[in-house]
């Protein structure tokens, strides 16, 4: 008897991590599908209000304020047009993220390449922290022709 409710608790201790994992998988969805549409559908609600948001090549924002104007400001110079979710790791209050990437500038800029987001998530199911990695899609083996490296005549990526 004490086995079978030992059981019970921890299937629904299971199903309760089942559900916030899903829940903060929608909630990074949604933040993808706000720069895929150019639309902000919940930026306040989405990250805390004290929140910071590290880019993967430098610039940082505090609190959901600046994510809202970055947001809005980035989209007058750029569109979004893959943001590719390739999967999730939950731990904790944490997830990652992997992800692979593509935008177009105004000024004819295309970049595109792979990366990772490490989120910490509040009490209240906002994002209080995210950081960006990225990684270039555009790899290859120095060592392809030898024992000395060839390395690619070309300036390296931001990241």
């Amino acid at each position: 008897m004490l086995r079978d409710i030992t059981q019970v608790v921890q299937q629904g201790s299971v199903d309760m991590e089942t559900t916030m994992e899903k829940q903060r998988e929608n909630k990074i969805r949604q933040w993808v599908s706000m720069w895929l549409d150019k639309q902000n559908t919940g930026i306040e609600d989405l990250f805390a209000p004290d929140a910071v948001y590290i880019e993967s090549w430098g610039p940082e924002y505090h609190g959901s304020g600046k994510i809202k104007l970055w947001f809005d400001e980035w989209n007058t110079r750029g569109t979004v047009q893959r943001w590719d979710i390739r999967q999730y790791f939950h731990k904790g209050d944490q997830t990652v993220v992997e992800w692979s990437f593509r935008c177009a500038m105004t000024d004819g800029v295309i970049q595109s390449f792979g990366g990772l987001s490490l989120i910490r998530w509040n009490g209240a199911g906002q994002i209080r922290f995210l950081q960006e990695f990225g990684c270039n899609e555009n790899r290859y083996d120095p060592y392809a022709q030898g024992k000395t490296p060839v390395f690619r005549e070309e300036q390296a990526l931001w990241f």
